[in-house]
């Protein structure tokens, strides 16, 4: 089937997450896929990036029940940091697409991060046609996210290619009838683009 969108992850795929390794040390796991397994699946968090509760809020529930060795301030202070800046050609890659088919983002995200870090980096200029977790009170991996984006867009699950770092979003995507797939930063992301004949494979333009 022809992709009539292609749906943007953020984090890991378009920008950089910052700190992750400091929070694999504090929650005692090993690998990333380790910690995003136990971060979706966290109450607060889910609460926290459906927009149910405050940042303090989930800051304190958040260190209580993981019992970390820091206080729900200091956390908060570190999580802050969490978003980084576009990827080098992040920007190029979506303009580039955008030539050939229209975009869209999907994203667990919150308050704090859009406000502080996302919005003002030009996300929002990017992707006139987002969908923030904290704004439309669903989070990914639930299939009530990809629902809703589809529904949204009116188009058929297989014409829309999402594209995520994590693969739990992506399965859950393709539970749905997307075509997902798995792709870490942008130079993974244009090889998936490629191969659908929507950007070009160099990256030296």
């Amino acid at each position: 089937m022809t992709i009539e969108c292609v749906l943007f992850d953020l984090g890991g795929v378009l920008q950089r997450l910052n700190g992750l390794q400091e929070f694999r040390s504090m929650i005692g796991v090993d690998t990333e896929e380790e910690m995003w397994e136990l971060w979706l699946s966290t109450p607060w968090v889910r609460r926290f990036e459906r927009g149910e509760c405050s940042p303090g809020e989930f800051a304190g529930g958040l260190v209580e029940d993981l019992a970390l060795e820091c206080s729900p301030g200091e956390f908060l202070a570190r999580f802050e940091t969490w978003p980084g800046r576009f990827y080098d050609g992040a920007e190029t890659l979506v303009r580039e697409v955008e030539t050939r088919c229209p975009t869209a983002c999907l994203s667990n995200t919150n308050t704090l991060h859009w406000s502080q870090v996302l919005e003002p980096d030009g996300v929002g200029r990017l992707f006139p046609t987002r969908f923030l977790s904290f704004e439309i009170g669903l989070v990914k991996p639930d299939r009530a996210a990809y629902g809703h984006v589809l529904e949204v867009l009116s188009l058929p699950p297989a014409s829309v290619l999402f594209i995520d770092d994590n693969r739990l979003n992506v399965e859950g995507a393709r539970a749905c009838g997307m075509s997902a797939e798995l792709a870490r930063g942008p130079a993974e992301a244009r090889a998936v683009l490629a191969s659908h004949a929507l950007a070009e494979a160099r990256i030296d333009l």
